[in-house]
Order: C-alpha cells, then structure tokens, then sequence
C-alpha cells in the first residue's frame, strides 16, 4: 500500500472556496466519495476567513480522513498574497487542525536555510510540489538525491504541450517511488486520468471549481471515468478532436461500458497534431477510438485499411486498432443520419441540401444520395462544395439561392452553433425555406438554427439523434456485442437538459 492508501483514496479532491462556509460545505461533499482531501487555504480570501475555516476543522475534525494542508503562494502559482513565514504559519495551524499532510512548493522550500524545514511544526508528511504553468519541467532521474531528508513525496506537475510530454511525465513518475504525476491543460487530461493506473501516488480533482488546467470533477472522476478503479486489464478507448472539451462522447462511452459492467475507458484527446497523437497513442495502451472535427479526412492518410464505404466518402469517424497495432477505419455518422432523418422523412426523391462540406457533410452526403434523395451542397469555400457534389453525386447550390429555392429538408454539417458559441446560426431564418430542419450539432440540444426552424413552424430534428445512432453504431463495433442504447440515451439527455437549465438560470 502506498502512502496514501489504495483504491479510491488515492484519488484526492480538492477543497477550494473563498469563505470558510464554502469551505466547510465542500469538505463535507469531498468525504462522501474519498477520504483524501486537499484544502486549499491559500483561495480563501482573508487571514479571518482562514482563521475562521481552521477553528471550524479544529472542532469539526473529520475521522479516517487524510488531509493535506495548501496555502500556495503567488510565486508558486496559488493565490496567498503572504510571505513565506506567513504560508509555513497556516500550514503549522493546519496541522494543529488535523491536517496530516501539508504541499510544500519548490520555490518556498528554496527561500529556506537548509535541512531548517522540521524547524517550523509543519504537519507529520511533507509533500514538495514542482508546478510548471507553461511548459513540462525538466525530468530528472536524479531528482530524488535532491530531497530534503524530510519531504516524503514529491509532485510534479507540469503543463503538457504534446501528448508526448504527458506520457513522459507517466513514465518518470513510475519509475519514481512516492511520486504524484499531474499533467495539466487539456492535452494532459487523457494521461492526468491514468495516472493512478501508471503509479502516480494520487490524482487530483475539484469538489467545485478547478484549480488547475485540464481537471475534472471529482464526480467525472470517480464515477464516470473511474481513475481508482483502472488497470492494465482496463481497455482504453478514446475520442479525438480540436476543440473537444465539449464532447459528451465519453458520458456516452463509458455509461455503456459501466451498465454492462465492462473494464473499459474512453478517454478525451484534444488533438492539434494527428502524427503526434498517434505517435503517443500505443502508450496508452488504445483499442479503438472515434474522430471528430477537423481529423476525420486527414486521419485517412494513417490507416492501414478502412471499409469500402468509408474509403468511398473520404472521411472516418471510427477507428478500430488491430493486435498488431494497425489502424483500420470506418464510418458511423452514415449510419447516424440516416437513422435520424428517416424517423421524419420518406428519403427517396426528396430535396436536402446539406450546408457545409467537411467530414460529417461527407457522410450525410453519401448517405441520403444513396438512400435516394436529390442532395444540394452549400459551403462556404466553393471548391470545397463541387468536389464533394462530384465525388457524391449531389448538386451545389450557392448560398444567395437559399432565399428563394425551397427543400424537404435542411442539415447543417458545420460547427456554426456550437456549444459555447451557442447563440448563432449558421442560416438566417429568410433562407429556411423547409418542411424540416437538421442539426448534426448536439451540444446544446436545441441550437440557435432548430429554434429558428421552430419559430418559422418548421418540424426540427435534433443532433442528438444522430449523435447517439453513429455512437451505438461506434460501440458494437468495438466491443462486438450489443449496446445499452436506454441507458447511453438517458445519461446524454440529462446531461444537455442539466445544461440547459443552469444556462437559462443565469
């Protein structure tokens, strides 16, 4: 056992409120799913309100429970406005509280006379954290020769550029005992959630807000990914794309594979380079992995085989990684739109333009051409709308002809819309000229187009049909056996009427 324990205590939630109140609250929640718990003196706004939350935790003191004492300076990346004698006093009263642990930055430590740490009633265990907020620090395998006699673990935390540089960070910490890996920024998150996996000594997550780049919740963290629960066995699957932070495919993914009850992860890559990713992706051990905006033609060029029809289209949503670790390609957005607009229209012979020209456009393209309809393209780069109409066997219709041409249906394949720029539209209300409206974009679930549409009188579908079909489509591939679909429905549809009610409480 390590020196945090095992199993879901080693995930560590993080405290972190400007009033003692806040404080206090969050403590509580924090203990009901860990009992390692981080407190973040340092965001509390004043000495009173730092006094106040120590007197509380003095009376309070939670039982079993493994606290770890923070009150990072300005310097070290924190928010404590005081000096270093300042910070070693609230850590000393920290542990009059009850806190076992304290996090020691570097840069305090280096303003200290040396071997003088003990001198100042800091709790029993000593952490020494490194943050490095713009880049991955130095990784040195020596490193361990310069600790202090009485730091018991360190931490390095640094920021991942390349998803290279947060499975280095993984490695050195495996090779390191007592070590606590933290890749941060959303590149690091994949890697930020299998660390415990790869040996890192605990894994961070915020009760509420983060406190560093690339977290998430201690919830998503605990139940939706189960970082505490990860193992070699653990089959890891993934989603890339840029931007991706919105993506509601992982809740998708690994609600599936928690009500079937099987030992696999789907993780987020945000990914700016596919030969990057891809050159770090046998690290992580991946099985599969589905592709979004903007790599789903580019990813062609790196597959080892893909299935007829998606070689026909030109763009892949689906990966399936081989044994020998090769990469095979298919297509489920064709499958997802078909679904989604059949419940609504009688495809063959009806007119549908399609707006936009990338990847999910492809799909949509090939997919209601084939099933019959009379398919127009409008994009904004005009070649971009003519190759396709060749390669697919639609029309290209200009976009000044949209205020007088009428359709059965109009599908918007563009990211125009997306969440967080929801308040926009892709199409003025004068150019739906339609009987129904489509939006592959499912995030939010009614876009600025499909209220629109609704407003005009016009019958919407929403993107989240078509996000669940490919999604059901993308997970029977993978894992050979039917999906959950009453369960991935359900987790999907919360989560965007969840959404939806803060943003219209704000």
């Amino acid at each position: 056992m390590g020196l945090f324990g095992k199993g879901v205590a080693r995930i560590c939630a993080v405290v972190a409120a400007s009033s003692a109140k806040e404080m206090a609250a969050q403590l509580r929640r924090a203990l009901r799913e860990t009992p390692t718990v981080e407190l973040r003196l340092d965001w509390l706004k004043s000495d009173a309100e730092r006094r106040r939350f120590l007197v509380w935790l003095r009376r309070n003191r939670p039982r079993r429970a493994v606290l770890l004492a923070t009150c990072r300076r300005i310097e070290g990346g924190g928010l404590f406005a005081g000096s270093v004698q300042d910070e070693l006093l609230w850590l000393a009263q920290a542990a009059e509280a009850g806190c076992l642990w304290c996090d020691l930055e570097i840069e305090t430590l280096r303003k200290l006379p040396r071997n003088s740490i003990r001198e100042h009633s800091l709790p029993r265990r000593i952490l020494l954290s490194v943050h490095d907020f713009d880049r991955m620090p130095t990784l040195n395998p020596a490193l361990k020769a310069r600790w202090p006699a009485e730091v018991d673990a360190i931490k390095i935390a640094g920021t991942a550029r390349t998803i290279a540089d947060s499975t280095r960070l993984l490695r050195f910490a495996a090779n390191l005992q007592n070590c606590v890996a933290v890749p941060m920024g959303e590149v690091g998150l994949p890697a930020r959630l299998l660390a415990l996996r790869e040996g890192s000594a605990l894994a961070y997550a915020p009760v509420s807000a983060a406190t560093a780049p690339g977290q998430v919740s201690l919830q998503e963290m605990k139940h939706l990914y189960r970082a505490h629960a990860l193992n070699r066995q653990t089959q890891v699957f993934g989603v890339i794309g840029d931007p991706i932070a919105h993506s509601l495919s992982p809740l998708l993914h690994n609600t599936a594979f928690i009500t079937r009850k099987i030992n696999a992860v789907y993780l987020p890559f945000l990914v700016k380079n596919l030969r990057d990713f891809l050159k770090a992706a046998p690290e992580f051990g991946l099985h599969g992995f589905s592709v979004t905006l903007p790599h789903k033609q580019s990813i062609l060029r790196y597959l080892q085989g893909c299935d007829a029809l998606s070689a026909e289209i030109g763009a892949v949503n689906t990966v399936v990684v081989r044994r020998d670790g090769s990469l095979y390609g298919c297509n489920t957005d064709y499958v997802g739109v078909l679904r989604a607009l059949e419940k609504k229209l009688r495809l063959p012979k009806s007119r549908v333009l399609i707006l936009g020209a990338g990847g999910s456009a492809r799909a949509a393209a090939f997919a209601l051409t084939r099933a019959g309809a009379i398919v127009g393209i409008c994009a904004r780069r005009d070649a971009a709308a003519r190759e396709l109409a060749r390669a697919s066997g639609a029309g290209v219709v200009p976009r000044r002809a949209l205020k007088t041409e009428q359709f059965d249906a109009v599908l918007n394949a563009t990211p125009v819309g997306m969440h967080p720029n929801a308040g926009i539209s892709p199409l003025e209300p004068s150019e739906l000229h339609c009987r129904i409206v489509m939006d592959l974009i499912y995030r939010p679930e009614r876009t600025q187009l499909l209220k629109l549409a609704a407003q005009k009188g016009i019958a919407t579908v929403s993107g989240v049909e078509m996000f669940l079909a490919q999604g059901v489509a993308q997970w029977e591939l993978w894992m050979k056996r039917p999906a959950p679909e009453k369960a991935m429905r359900r987790a999907v549809l919360a989560a965007l009427r969840d959404e939806e009610r803060r943003r219209s409480s704000l």
